[in-house]
Protein backbone atom coordinates (compact mmCIF):
# COMPACT_ATOMS: atom_id res chain seq x y z
CA UNK A 1 0.00 0.00 0.00
CA UNK A 2 1.42 3.49 -1.09
CA UNK A 3 1.70 6.42 1.31
CA UNK A 4 -1.86 7.59 1.64
CA UNK A 5 -1.10 11.32 2.76
CA UNK A 6 -2.52 12.04 -1.17
CA UNK A 7 -5.38 9.20 -0.56
CA UNK A 8 -3.56 6.97 -3.43
CA UNK A 9 -4.00 3.41 -2.83
CA UNK A 10 -1.86 1.27 -5.67
CA UNK A 11 -2.95 -2.36 -5.88
CA UNK A 12 -1.19 -4.96 -7.84
CA UNK A 13 -3.28 -8.05 -9.59
CA UNK A 14 -2.23 -11.05 -7.93
CA UNK A 15 -1.65 -14.98 -10.43
CA UNK A 16 -4.92 -15.79 -11.76
CA UNK A 17 -7.05 -12.93 -11.80
CA UNK A 18 -10.96 -12.58 -12.39
CA UNK A 19 -11.54 -11.86 -16.29
CA UNK A 20 -12.90 -8.45 -15.24
CA UNK A 21 -11.49 -5.73 -13.46
CA UNK A 22 -13.86 -5.12 -11.08
CA UNK A 23 -13.81 -8.47 -9.02
CA UNK A 24 -9.91 -8.16 -9.78
CA UNK A 25 -9.80 -5.31 -7.54
CA UNK A 26 -12.52 -6.36 -5.05
CA UNK A 27 -10.05 -9.92 -4.73
CA UNK A 28 -7.12 -8.09 -4.69
CA UNK A 29 -7.30 -4.94 -2.63
CA UNK A 30 -5.44 -5.66 0.80
CA UNK A 31 -8.29 -6.29 3.25
CA UNK A 32 -6.97 -3.25 5.74
CA UNK A 33 -7.78 -0.75 3.04
CA UNK A 34 -11.52 -1.58 4.05
CA UNK A 35 -13.03 -0.90 0.54
CA UNK A 36 -16.38 -2.47 -0.12
CA UNK A 37 -17.47 -4.02 -3.10
CA UNK A 38 -20.02 -0.89 -3.90
CA UNK A 39 -17.19 1.71 -2.90
CA UNK A 40 -15.05 0.24 -5.84
CA UNK A 41 -17.31 0.27 -8.21
CA UNK A 42 -18.11 4.25 -7.16
CA UNK A 43 -14.39 4.71 -7.54
CA UNK A 44 -14.75 3.29 -10.97
CA UNK A 45 -17.51 4.84 -12.32
CA UNK A 46 -15.99 8.40 -11.07
CA UNK A 47 -12.79 7.87 -12.74
CA UNK A 48 -11.14 7.30 -9.37
CA UNK A 49 -9.21 4.06 -10.89
CA UNK A 50 -5.97 4.63 -13.35
CA UNK A 51 -3.45 2.32 -14.85
CA UNK A 52 -0.05 3.82 -16.06
CA UNK A 53 -1.65 7.23 -15.40
CA UNK A 54 -4.36 6.66 -17.73
CA UNK A 55 -8.13 6.51 -16.32
CA UNK A 56 -10.01 3.18 -16.40
CA UNK A 57 -13.59 3.25 -15.29
CA UNK A 58 -15.25 0.22 -17.30
CA UNK A 59 -15.71 -2.47 -14.55
CA UNK A 60 -15.83 -4.97 -17.54
CA UNK A 61 -12.18 -4.31 -18.32
CA UNK A 62 -9.86 -7.24 -18.94
CA UNK A 63 -6.39 -7.30 -16.51
CA UNK A 64 -3.51 -9.59 -16.31
CA UNK A 65 -1.31 -10.46 -13.86
CA UNK A 66 1.10 -7.63 -12.37
CA UNK A 67 -0.44 -4.90 -13.86
CA UNK A 68 -0.35 -2.04 -11.22
CA UNK A 69 -3.58 0.11 -10.45
CA UNK A 70 -3.78 3.42 -8.70
CA UNK A 71 -7.21 4.21 -6.75
CA UNK A 72 -7.75 7.98 -5.83
CA UNK A 73 -9.74 7.71 -2.83
CA UNK A 74 -10.03 11.51 -2.00
CA UNK A 75 -10.61 13.41 0.80
CA UNK A 76 -12.28 11.47 4.03
CA UNK A 77 -15.83 12.25 4.32
CA UNK A 78 -17.56 12.26 7.79
CA UNK A 79 -18.53 8.56 8.91
CA UNK A 80 -22.47 8.11 9.32
CA UNK A 81 -21.60 5.28 12.46
CA UNK A 82 -22.58 6.87 15.12
CA UNK A 83 -20.47 6.93 18.43
CA UNK A 84 -21.74 4.67 21.43
CA UNK A 85 -21.00 4.51 24.59
CA UNK A 86 -19.78 1.10 25.02
CA UNK A 87 -17.42 -0.71 27.19
CA UNK A 88 -13.79 -1.37 26.11
CA UNK A 89 -11.60 -3.98 27.06
CA UNK A 90 -8.28 -1.73 26.54
CA UNK A 91 -5.10 -3.30 26.84
CA UNK A 92 -2.97 -0.24 25.58
CA UNK A 93 -3.25 2.80 23.97
CA UNK A 94 -1.37 5.89 22.95
CA UNK A 95 -1.69 8.64 20.87
CA UNK A 96 -1.24 6.30 17.07
CA UNK A 97 -2.51 2.97 18.22
CA UNK A 98 -5.48 1.35 20.50
CA UNK A 99 -5.07 -2.76 21.38
CA UNK A 100 -8.39 -4.13 22.20
CA UNK A 101 -9.43 -7.21 23.86
CA UNK A 102 -12.19 -8.08 21.85
CA UNK A 103 -15.29 -10.36 24.12
CA UNK A 104 -16.97 -12.82 21.66
CA UNK A 105 -20.28 -11.04 20.12
CA UNK A 106 -18.79 -8.05 19.26
CA UNK A 107 -19.08 -7.10 15.16
CA UNK A 108 -15.81 -5.54 14.47
CA UNK A 109 -17.14 -2.98 11.85
CA UNK A 110 -20.89 -1.96 11.32
CA UNK A 111 -22.31 -4.19 8.52
CA UNK A 112 -25.91 -4.67 6.97
CA UNK A 113 -27.28 -6.12 10.00
CA UNK A 114 -25.18 -5.14 12.79
CA UNK A 115 -25.57 -1.33 12.28
CA UNK A 116 -24.71 -0.67 15.86
CA UNK A 117 -23.05 -2.52 19.04
CA UNK A 118 -19.54 -2.61 16.90
CA UNK A 119 -16.25 -2.41 17.82
CA UNK A 120 -16.46 0.68 15.39
CA UNK A 121 -19.15 2.17 17.10
CA UNK A 122 -17.44 1.68 20.74
CA UNK A 123 -13.89 3.23 19.42
CA UNK A 124 -15.85 6.56 17.70
CA UNK A 125 -17.24 7.22 21.03
CA UNK A 126 -13.73 6.18 23.02
CA UNK A 127 -11.15 8.42 20.72
CA UNK A 128 -13.72 11.22 19.87
CA UNK A 129 -12.06 13.69 17.39
CA UNK A 130 -8.70 11.76 17.73
CA UNK A 131 -9.38 9.60 14.81
CA UNK A 132 -8.12 9.88 11.07
CA UNK A 133 -9.59 9.59 7.76
CA UNK A 134 -8.97 6.06 6.67
CA UNK A 135 -10.74 4.43 3.25
CA UNK A 136 -12.43 7.93 2.39
CA UNK A 137 -14.37 8.16 6.00
CA UNK A 138 -13.01 9.48 9.07
CA UNK A 139 -13.13 6.37 10.98
CA UNK A 140 -10.73 3.83 12.83
CA UNK A 141 -8.06 2.63 10.74
CA UNK A 142 -8.77 -1.06 11.35
CA UNK A 143 -5.98 -3.15 9.77
CA UNK A 144 -7.21 -6.43 10.71
CA UNK A 145 -10.26 -8.14 11.88
CA UNK A 146 -10.86 -10.79 14.00
CA UNK A 147 -14.93 -12.76 13.89
CA UNK A 148 -17.82 -12.03 15.61
CA UNK A 149 -17.75 -14.36 17.89
CA UNK A 150 -14.05 -14.95 18.30
CA UNK A 151 -12.88 -13.49 21.69
CA UNK A 152 -9.26 -11.52 21.47
CA UNK A 153 -6.39 -8.91 20.15
CA UNK A 154 -6.67 -6.68 17.65
CA UNK A 155 -4.85 -3.15 17.49
CA UNK A 156 -6.62 -0.27 15.67
CA UNK A 157 -4.80 3.08 14.22
CA UNK A 158 -5.91 6.39 15.83
CA UNK A 159 -3.82 8.29 12.77
CA UNK A 160 -2.85 7.70 9.47
CA UNK A 161 0.60 7.42 9.88
CA UNK A 162 0.19 4.86 12.03
CA UNK A 163 -2.70 3.06 9.88
CA UNK A 164 -0.13 3.36 6.96
CA UNK A 165 2.73 1.28 8.86
CA UNK A 166 0.47 -1.46 10.22
CA UNK A 167 -0.99 -1.77 6.97
CA UNK A 168 2.53 -2.04 5.46
CA UNK A 169 3.47 -4.72 8.57
CA UNK A 170 0.19 -7.27 7.71
CA UNK A 171 1.03 -7.14 4.09
CA UNK A 172 4.50 -8.24 4.45
CA UNK A 173 2.84 -10.84 7.59
CA UNK A 174 5.94 -9.87 9.87
CA UNK A 175 2.63 -9.55 12.60
CA UNK A 176 2.71 -12.31 15.00
CA UNK A 177 -0.78 -13.35 15.64
CA UNK A 178 -1.34 -16.61 17.06
CA UNK A 179 -4.36 -18.16 18.19
CA UNK A 180 -6.08 -20.74 20.75
CA UNK A 181 -8.55 -23.31 19.59
CA UNK A 182 -10.27 -26.28 20.98
CA UNK A 183 -10.71 -28.63 17.96
CA UNK A 184 -12.43 -31.86 16.87
CA UNK A 185 -9.81 -35.08 16.98
CA UNK A 186 -5.89 -34.52 17.15
CA UNK A 187 -3.65 -33.16 14.32
CA UNK A 188 -1.18 -35.96 14.78
CA UNK A 189 2.17 -35.98 12.57
CA UNK A 190 1.29 -39.99 12.67
CA UNK A 191 -2.06 -39.67 11.37
CA UNK A 192 -1.85 -41.60 7.46
CA UNK A 193 -5.53 -39.83 6.65
CA UNK A 194 -4.13 -36.07 7.61
CA UNK A 195 -0.91 -36.93 5.04
CA UNK A 196 -3.81 -37.61 1.77
CA UNK A 197 -5.49 -34.01 2.86
CA UNK A 198 -4.29 -31.40 -0.38
CA UNK A 199 -2.14 -28.28 0.90
CA UNK A 200 -1.25 -30.26 4.56
CA UNK A 201 2.48 -31.17 5.62
CA UNK A 202 4.14 -31.51 8.46
CA UNK A 203 6.87 -29.80 9.63
CA UNK A 204 9.39 -30.27 12.27
CA UNK A 205 8.23 -30.56 15.88
CA UNK A 206 5.14 -31.93 14.54
CA UNK A 207 3.92 -28.57 13.02
CA UNK A 208 0.83 -28.93 10.94
CA UNK A 209 0.96 -26.32 7.83
CA UNK A 210 -2.01 -26.14 5.85
CA UNK A 211 -1.20 -24.23 2.67
CA UNK A 212 -4.36 -23.56 -0.11
CA UNK A 213 -6.31 -20.68 -1.49
CA UNK A 214 -9.47 -19.10 -0.45
CA UNK A 215 -12.25 -17.38 -1.81
CA UNK A 216 -16.22 -16.86 -1.28
CA UNK A 217 -18.10 -19.95 -1.63
CA UNK A 218 -19.62 -20.22 -5.11
CA UNK A 219 -23.00 -20.20 -3.14
CA UNK A 220 -22.92 -19.22 -0.49
CA UNK A 221 -21.45 -16.34 0.26
CA UNK A 222 -20.82 -15.81 4.13
CA UNK A 223 -18.49 -18.63 4.10
CA UNK A 224 -15.00 -19.17 2.71
CA UNK A 225 -14.10 -22.13 0.34
CA UNK A 226 -10.65 -23.68 -0.15
CA UNK A 227 -9.34 -23.75 -3.50
CA UNK A 228 -5.50 -24.47 -5.32
CA UNK A 229 -6.78 -22.41 -8.58
CA UNK A 230 -7.42 -18.84 -8.24
CA UNK A 231 -8.25 -17.04 -4.82
CA UNK A 232 -6.00 -15.94 -2.41
CA UNK A 233 -3.03 -17.23 -1.06
CA UNK A 234 -3.25 -18.58 2.55
CA UNK A 235 -0.75 -20.14 5.16
CA UNK A 236 -1.94 -21.69 8.78
CA UNK A 237 0.40 -23.28 11.10
CA UNK A 238 -1.14 -25.52 14.09
CA UNK A 239 0.84 -27.31 17.27
CA UNK A 240 -0.83 -29.48 19.46
CA UNK A 241 -0.76 -28.21 22.87
CA UNK A 242 -3.03 -30.89 24.68
CA UNK A 243 -5.13 -33.45 23.73
CA UNK A 244 -8.63 -34.94 25.95
CA UNK A 245 -9.74 -37.91 26.08
CA UNK A 246 -9.17 -41.57 26.05
CA UNK A 247 -8.49 -42.36 23.04
CA UNK A 248 -7.67 -38.44 22.56
CA UNK A 249 -10.87 -37.43 20.74
CA UNK A 250 -9.95 -33.12 21.04
CA UNK A 251 -7.14 -31.12 21.38
CA UNK A 252 -5.94 -27.59 22.62
CA UNK A 253 -3.72 -26.24 19.32
CA UNK A 254 -2.26 -23.19 18.79
CA UNK A 255 -2.60 -21.56 15.33
CA UNK A 256 -0.75 -18.91 13.44
CA UNK A 257 -1.01 -16.99 10.22
CA UNK A 258 1.33 -16.60 7.73
CA UNK A 259 -1.39 -14.68 5.85
CA UNK A 260 -5.08 -13.30 7.19
CA UNK A 261 -7.57 -14.32 5.29
CA UNK A 262 -11.10 -14.13 6.12
CA UNK A 263 -12.31 -17.26 8.32
CA UNK A 264 -8.77 -18.32 7.68
CA UNK A 265 -8.23 -20.56 10.54
CA UNK A 266 -12.12 -22.30 10.83
CA UNK A 267 -11.82 -23.23 6.91
CA UNK A 268 -8.09 -24.70 7.19
CA UNK A 269 -8.92 -26.88 10.45
CA UNK A 270 -12.41 -28.25 9.00
CA UNK A 271 -10.87 -28.77 5.76
CA UNK A 272 -7.48 -31.18 7.58
CA UNK A 273 -10.50 -32.81 9.27
CA UNK A 274 -10.09 -31.28 12.52
CA UNK A 275 -12.92 -28.31 12.94
CA UNK A 276 -13.22 -26.00 15.51
CA UNK A 277 -15.67 -26.79 18.67
CA UNK A 278 -18.48 -25.38 18.55
CA UNK A 279 -18.45 -23.98 14.73
CA UNK A 280 -21.77 -23.40 13.43
CA UNK A 281 -20.42 -22.70 9.82
CA UNK A 282 -17.38 -24.85 9.10
CA UNK A 283 -17.82 -27.39 11.85
CA UNK A 284 -20.69 -29.09 10.74
CA UNK A 285 -22.43 -31.78 12.88
CA UNK A 286 -19.30 -33.35 14.33
CA UNK A 287 -19.94 -34.53 17.88
CA UNK A 288 -17.28 -35.61 20.63
CA UNK A 289 -17.40 -38.87 21.75
CA UNK A 290 -19.13 -39.26 25.51
CA UNK A 291 -16.85 -42.77 25.55
CA UNK A 292 -13.60 -40.89 25.50
CA UNK A 293 -14.72 -38.22 27.07
CA UNK A 294 -17.08 -39.07 29.58
CA UNK A 295 -21.07 -37.34 29.34
CA UNK A 296 -19.91 -34.26 30.91
CA UNK A 297 -17.34 -33.46 28.19
CA UNK A 298 -19.32 -34.12 25.34
CA UNK A 299 -22.06 -32.36 26.49
CA UNK A 300 -20.11 -28.98 27.25
CA UNK A 301 -18.81 -29.23 23.88
CA UNK A 302 -21.44 -29.70 22.10
CA UNK A 303 -23.59 -26.76 23.68
CA UNK A 304 -20.41 -24.42 23.23
CA UNK A 305 -22.22 -21.89 21.63
CA UNK A 306 -19.32 -20.38 19.38
CA UNK A 307 -15.87 -21.18 17.56
CA UNK A 308 -13.52 -22.26 20.35
CA UNK A 309 -11.23 -20.12 18.65
CA UNK A 310 -9.41 -17.06 20.30
CA UNK A 311 -6.75 -14.03 19.30
CA UNK A 312 -4.02 -14.63 22.03
CA UNK A 313 -0.89 -13.53 20.99
CA UNK A 314 -0.45 -10.06 18.90
CA UNK A 315 2.95 -8.53 18.19
CA UNK A 316 4.08 -5.93 15.75
CA UNK A 317 6.76 -2.88 15.80
CA UNK A 318 4.82 -0.01 16.34
CA UNK A 319 4.83 2.33 12.98
CA UNK A 320 5.80 5.64 14.86
CA UNK A 321 8.38 4.54 17.37
CA UNK A 322 9.50 1.70 16.08
CA UNK A 323 9.13 -0.04 19.55
CA UNK A 324 8.33 -3.90 19.90
CA UNK A 325 5.26 -4.56 21.05
CA UNK A 326 4.11 -7.89 21.73
CA UNK A 327 0.69 -8.52 24.00
CA UNK A 328 -0.81 -11.62 25.69
CA UNK A 329 -4.57 -12.49 26.65
CA UNK A 330 -5.48 -15.46 28.57
CA UNK A 331 -8.45 -17.44 27.38
CA UNK A 332 -12.14 -16.36 28.36
CA UNK A 333 -13.62 -17.21 30.74
CA UNK A 334 -16.19 -19.92 28.30
CA UNK A 335 -13.16 -21.51 26.82
CA UNK A 336 -11.67 -22.03 29.83
CA UNK A 337 -14.46 -23.49 31.65
CA UNK A 338 -14.60 -26.00 28.27
CA UNK A 339 -10.73 -26.40 28.43
CA UNK A 340 -11.65 -27.63 31.83
CA UNK A 341 -15.08 -29.91 31.51
CA UNK A 342 -12.86 -32.05 28.59
CA UNK A 343 -9.87 -32.64 31.39
CA UNK A 344 -7.53 -29.70 30.82
CA UNK A 345 -6.34 -27.75 33.34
Amino acid sequence: MSDLSDRILSVTIAENPPDRLDKALARDVPEEAALSRSRLARLLAEGAVRRDGTVVDNPKARVAEGEVYDIALGPAGTVETRAEDIPLNVVWEDDDLIVIDKPAGMVVHPAPGSHDGTLVNALLHHCGDTLSGIGGERRPGIVHRIDKDTTGLLVVAKSDRAHHGLARQFEKHSVNRRYLALVHGVPDANDPRLHGVKGTSFEPGGILKITTQLARHKTDRQRQAVLFHGGRHAVTRVRVLQTFGEPPAAALVECWLETGRTHQIRVHMAHAGHGLIGDQTYGGRRKLSPRALGDAGAEAAAAFPRQALHAATLGFIHPVTGEGLEFESPLPADMAALLVTLGGV
